[in-house]
């Protein structure tokens, strides 16, 4: 195997022989396997779009399984033979759509030199197969390709990856939005479309980029129409003496089904990392049975489900292997997937989910061991901010609030992530973190106090919701009047782990934001030479040490 798209990736060069994540070999050769199969759908996907051909259903197929293809969702083997083999005959469906649309407009048959992703079939549909042909086509197949362009078009399949995760938690949300898919399309299509430029391949990476943006409005309108506009919420971090339920992960409807059909059982739910931000939305607050959250970041979880002695249900990223102590009390749900863990099945159109396997389970088991104590403060979306906005600017003017520190993203497992705490620990007192992501567990519960009322760690949300703190730092810079957020007092130091950080990182760099400092590591499939190009055009950097990097962000560097 050969896998460098976490940041975790052994030596920040590759896992080869098994994934840092709990990925086999082959595992690995399916994730390969898999993105081929998709190319070949983007491909002629993309085609379709020039006669007029579109379905949503390819698209929404496309997103839902390039989304299982994110570090940490699916580890059962079973799933990705059965995907490639659905990948395959969507393919070869939108394919036929496409030359008969064709051949309608232009009196005659398409023809051409087909790259093999969209011409490759098989034969027995086994696994063995597949993995045969994975080989074939992994990430390190073709050895004479220029290096750069290699990097660059992985750099892009991972931000699709991301892209296609915040497409799809839309769409679960009854949203819409074909321009996204479409381009998910072009994207792939582009992959295998022969001998694209450097400067072409930059281009694209940097569309894939302004598509982020669109997808986290698309995710953000989608939320709040459904749930509310996020407000400022205190949330409960101790347990009561009730049978249990912990949901992980990030999908709100999951969490929305499951609270209906939990009511009046007597099973409380809790969140778990990046369903924190849950809590600030108004439509969750109606429901008694969601009583707290549980526990931290998503690395932390084997020791956390163990205590928490309830029932679980992962609804996305990030999952590790069961542990005995809990794995009879595990259930997954949307592309998560581990062998030999229950999975509950998608809800039908405009119904619900059957959670009540994770109900009766619940119900067995005893309550919560309680692990901390107290109450933490969610809910700082950009509405939020915004509507203190007079207060933050007077606090800026008057020299209270003397920098803004944007520290979102991911957490993970290593040692050298204590960076992060260490930083928010470091800050003077006038400087206030804006927060999104599971990178927030980092420093989210330290005793970093308040500015004129407004607490110096303002949580946004979920990763996704890093469109919230964009959206806040565009809103300053009218009412500064600068030019560009770059011009404010404002310095990124973003924690990245896997591709719905890329997707975040892109979208950033489209709207043009410079000097992010990006860590613990740079990803390991930037070759030297994009690297250069993201320094040069980006001012793009790695950390340092906590002390050179705090006095650097304080003086705008």
């Amino acid at each position: 195997m050969f896998c460098n798209h976490c940041q975790e990736t052994t030596k920040n060069t590759a896992c080869v022989d098994v994934g840092i994540c709990g990925k086999t070999e082959e595992i690995s050769v399916l994730h390969d396997m898999l993105i081929h199969a998709l190319k070949g759908v983007g491909y002629y996907a993309f085609k379709a779009q020039a006669v007029n051909v579109r379905d949503e259903k390819v698209g929404l197929f496309t997103a839902q399984t390039l989304f299982s293809l994110v570090t940490n969702v699916n580890f059962d083997a079973e799933f990705f033979v059965k995907q490639i083999k659905a990948a395959i005959d969507v393919r070869n469906n939108i394919r036929q759509q496409f030359l008969d649309a064709y051949k309608q407009q232009h009196g005659y048959g398409f023809s051409g030199e087909l790259p093999d992703a969209a011409s490759w079939e098989y034969s027995s549909a086994s696994q063995a197969e597949f993995i045969a042909k994975g080989t074939i086509v992994s990430v390190i197949s073709n050895p004479e390709l220029d290096r750069d362009i290699h990097s660059l078009r992985e750099l892009l399949i991972y931000g699709l990856k991301g892209l296609a995760a915040y497409t799809e938690h839309g769409y679960m949300l009854d949203a819409s939005n074909p321009e996204l898919l479409d381009f998910i399309h072009e994207a792939l299509a582009f992959t295998v479309s022969g001998n694209n430029s450097l400067d072409e391949h930059l281009g694209m990476v940097m569309r894939c980029g302004d598509a982020g943006v669109k997808a986290m409005a698309f995710l953000d309108q989608a939320n709040t129409q459904r749930f509310g506009i996020p407000e400022p919420t205190e949330v409960n971090l101790g347990v009561r003496n009730n049978p249990a339920i912990l949901i992980s992960g990030h999908d709100l409807r999951d969490l929305e089904d499951l609270l209906v059909q939990t009511q009046d059982t007597g099973v409380d739910v809790y969140t778990h990392s990046e369903m924190l931000p849950a809590h600030a939305y108004p439509l969750f607050k109606k429901y008694a049975n969601l009583v707290g959250n549980y526990g931290g970041a998503w690395w932390q979880q084997r020791q956390q489900f163990s205590s928490f002695n309830g029932a679980i249900i992962v609804t996305t990223n990030c999952i590790q292997d069961p542990k005995h102590t809990y794995k009879d009390r595990i259930f997954t749900t949307g592309m998560v997937g581990w062998e030999n863990v229950p999975h509950i099945a998608e809800r039908e159109f405009g119904g619900r989910k059957d959670f009540s396997a994770v109900i009766n389970k619940a119900k067995t088991c005893l309550p919560p061991t309680e692990i901390e104590t107290g109450k933490i403060t969610v809910g700082f979306a950009h509405n939020a901010i915004l509507n203190v906005a007079d207060k933050v600017i007077a606090a800026v003017k008057n020299g209270d609030i003397k920098r803004f520190v944007v520290m979102a993203g991911c957490d993970g497992r290593q040692h050298e992530r204590k960076y992060y705490s260490e930083v928010a620990a470091a800050l003077p007192q006038d400087n206030v973190i804006l927060t999104a992501g599971c990178a927030k567990y980092r420093y989210n519960k330290l005793d970093l106090g308040e500015i004129a009322g407004i607490p110096r760690v303002l949580d946004a949300g979920q990763c996704n919701d890093s469109y919230s703190l964009v959206v806040v730092a565009m809103q300053l810079a009218k009412a500064f009047g600068v030019e560009h957020v770059n011009d404010l007092p404002i310095s990124y130091d973003i924690a990245w782990y896997e591709q719905k950080a890329v997707i975040v990182l892109l979208s950033l760099l489209s709207l043009n934001i410079k000097k992010i400092r990006l860590g613990p590591t740079l990803p390991a499939f930037l070759s030297p030479n994009v690297v250069d190009v993201l320094v040069k055009n980006f001012e793009l950097k790695p950390i340092a040490s906590v002390d050179e990097d705090v006095e650097a962000m304080l003086v705008g560097a």
